[in-house]
C-alpha cells in the first residue's frame, strides 16, 4: 500500500517537525 507508506512518512516528518518546534520554542509549552 503506497498510500499508507506515504501517510506514515508524512506523519513521521510532522512529528519530528513538531518535536523540533517544541524544543526551539519551549515557552509555548
Amino acid at each position: 500500500m503506497i498510500v499508507f507508506s506515504i501517510g506514515a512518512v508524512v506523519l513521521a516528518v510532522a512529528a519530528l517537525a513538531y518535536l523540533v518546534y517544541a524544543l526551539v520554542k519551549p515557552e509555548r509549552f
